[in-house]
C-alpha cells in the first residue's frame, strides 16, 4: 500500500477518499482551488495544496499545476475522484511516465472508453448487445445528413468524446437533424474540446441500468446493478440498487457478460458498464465509466464492499483473488438521491450561503457531503451539496426510510431540489417500480407537483 496519496477532486468524494486513506493509515494530500480551500474536508487531510483560482482550467483541470503539486508534496499516487481528470488519458499517461500511480485504469483503456464510437465497437466485437448507430459523422453537411438519415428516426445525436448529457440531442424528424448536428457539435466542442458526433437509435423513455465491475487486468467480477433512470438534463438524480421490476436472471446474464468482457480486454480497475433497457429492445450497451461514480454508495450498501478501498488496493497491486469475495445475492435494497442547490421548478443552479445545513441521521441512513453549516455553495462547480442514501430489507422499506430522512433534512439560505425529490418519492409510477429517463419531466408537468409552489 502507498504511504502518501494526493486527491485531485472536491466535495463528498474527496472527503470519502481522505477517510478511506486514514483507515488504511495512508497520508492524504488534498488539492483544491482557492474557492474550495475553506471547506471542511480540506482540513481533514494531512496536507492540502491550493492549485489556483476557482476556474477548473486554472486548478483541477490544469495538468501542469497538478503535476507540480504532486512533485512538491512527493505523493506516490493520485486519486482523481469522479469528474475533472478522472477520465483524462493524456494526463494518466503523463503520470505513468513520471512514475506516479494514477488510481484508475491504464491510459489505453481511458482512451478507448473516452471515445464513444471506439467503445461501442470494442464491446460489440466481444458480444455485448449494442444499440444500432452510425460511425463518426464526417464529411460535408449533406454527407453527414445522409449517413444519419439512413439509420431512420427517431435518432439521438451524441458527442463521440464526452458524456454527462452534454451535446446529446434527440431528433424525431429529418427536418430537425441539421440544426441538431450544429448545436450538438458546438456543445461538444465547448464541453470536451472535440466536435465529432455520431448518432444512434433513440430508445424512447428507457430504463438506464448499469453494472458495477471490479477487475485486475486478468480476472473480473460484478457487484450487481444500479437503476439510474431518473435524470434531469440527462444527468442522474436518483439511483437504486438493485433495479426494480426487472428479471433477476436476465440482469445476471448481462452482469456476468460485462464482467467477462472487461476482464478479457485487460481492464484493471473498478468501472461501470452502462446500458439502456427497453421492453422491446432489451439491454443495449451505452458506455463504460472507467472511474468511481457518485452512485457507488448504493452498491456498497447492498454488497458490503468498500469501492474506494478496492480502488486503492487494485492500484497498489492487489489482485481479484486478494479481495473479499463478492456476495452471491444483493443484501436488501438501497436508494440514493442527489440534493442540489437549484430551483426545482426549472432545475437552475442556486448558489449561496448555507445559513442552515443539518443533514439527517439515523439507522440505515447515510449522507455524503463536503459542506457544513456556514459554508458557501459557489457557482463554479456542479451544484450538488449532498447525497442521501437509505437502505432497507426491501425497496418499500428503503423508500420509507429515505422519505423520513429528506423530511428531516434542514437547509436554509439556498434553494434546493428537496421539494422535487420528496414529490418524486410519492409519485405512483416511481412507487410502482418503473423508473424511466423521462420521469422527471413528467413529474414537473403534474398538477399536483405544480400545486406545491402555490400551497
Amino acid at each position: 500500500m502507498f504511504s502518501k496519496v494526493a486527491i485531485n477532486n472536491r466535495g463528498a468524494v474527496a472527503q470519502r477518499v481522505i477517510r478511506a486513506l486514514r483507515a488504511l493509515k495512508v497520508k492524504s494530500v488534498i488539492f483544491c482551488s482557492e474557492a474550495d480551500q475553506e471547506l471542511p474536508y480540506v482540513k481533514e487531510a494531512d496536507e492540502f495544496v491550493v492549485l489556483g483560482p476557482a476556474a477548473p482550467l486554472e486548478s483541477y483541470l490544469n495538468h501542469d499545476r497538478v503535476i507540480a503539486a504532486l512533485k512538491a508534496c512527493r505523493a506516490e499516487a493520485l486519486h482523481p475522484g469522479y469528474g475533472f481528470l478522472a477520465e483524462d488519458a493524456a494526463f494518466a499517461l503523463k503520470l505513468q511516465e513520471l512514475g506516479i500511480v494514477f488510481i484508475g485504469p491504464d491510459p489505453q483503456h481511458l482512451k478507448v472508453f473516452g471515445d464513444k464510437v471506439l467503445a461501442r465497437q470494442e464491446m460489440a466485437s466481444r458480444g455485448l448487445p449494442v444499440n444500432p448507430a452510425t460511425g463518426l459523422l464526417v464529411g460535408t453537411l449533406e454527407e453527414r445528413l445522409a449517413i444519419a438519415k439512413a439509420h431512420g428516426f427517431p435518432l439521438l445525436v451524441k458527442p463521440a468524446g464526452g458524456g454527462g448529457g452534454i451535446g446529446m440531442i434527440p431528433v424525431h424528424a429529418p427536418d430537425k437533424l441539421a440544426a441538431a448536428l450544429e448545436t450538438a457539435a458546438s456543445q461538444a466542442q465547448r464541453g470536451f474540446g472535440r466536435a465529432e458526433l455520431y448518432a444512434e437509435r433513440l430508445i424512447v423513455n428507457p430504463r438506464h441500468v448499469e453494472f458495477q465491475i471490479v477487475a485486475d487486468g486478468q480476472m473480473g467480477f460484478h457487484l450487481f446493478e444500479r437503476d439510474c433512470s431518473i435524470q434531469r438534463r440527462r444527468q442522474k438524480i436518483v439511483e437504486e440498487a438493485g433495479a426494480p421490476s426487472l428479471d433477476r436472471a436476465g440482469l445476471t446474464v448481462i452482469a456476468e457478460l460485462a464482467a467477462k468482457v472487461m476482464a478479457d480486454i485487460g481492464y484493471n480497475h473498478v468501472g461501470t458498464v452502462e446500458t439502456l433497457y427497453g421492453a422491446e429492445t432489451g439491454y443495449a450497451f451505452l458506455e463504460v465509466n472507467p472511474r468511481l461514480q457518485v452512485e457507488h454508495a448504493v452498491t456498497e450498501e447492498i454488497t458490503g464492499y468498500d469501492l474506494v478501498e478496492t480502488q486503492l488496493q487494485l492500484a497498489s497491486g492487489a489482485k481479484v483473488a486478494d479481495l473479499p469475495p463478492a456476495p452471491e445475492a444483493p443484501r436488501g435494497h438501497a436508494v440514493e438521491v442527489r440534493v442540489y442547490a437549484e430551483d426545482s421548478r426549472r432545475f437552475l443552479p442556486s448558489p449561496g450561503l448555507l445559513k442552515v445545513f443539518r443533514p439527517p441521521t439515523g439507522p440505515n441512513v447515510r449522507v455524503e457531503t463536503g459542506f457544513i453549516e456556514g459554508a458557501r455553495v459557489t457557482p463554479f462547480y456542479d451544484p450538488m451539496v449532498a447525497q442521501v442514501i437509505a437502505k432497507g430489507s426491501d425497496r418499500k422499506e428503503a423508500i420509507k426510510t429515505l422519505k423520513e430522512a429528506l423530511n428531516a433534512f434542514e437547509i436554509e439560505g439556498i434553494k434546493t431540489n428537496l421539494i422535487f425529490l420528496k414529490a418524486l418519492l410519492e409519485y405512483p409510477p416511481f412507487l410502482d417500480g418503473e423508473p424511466r429517463t423521462e420521469m422527471a419531466e413528467e413529474l414537473l408537468k403534474e398538477p399536483s407537483y405544480q400545486a406545491l409552489w402555490s400551497a
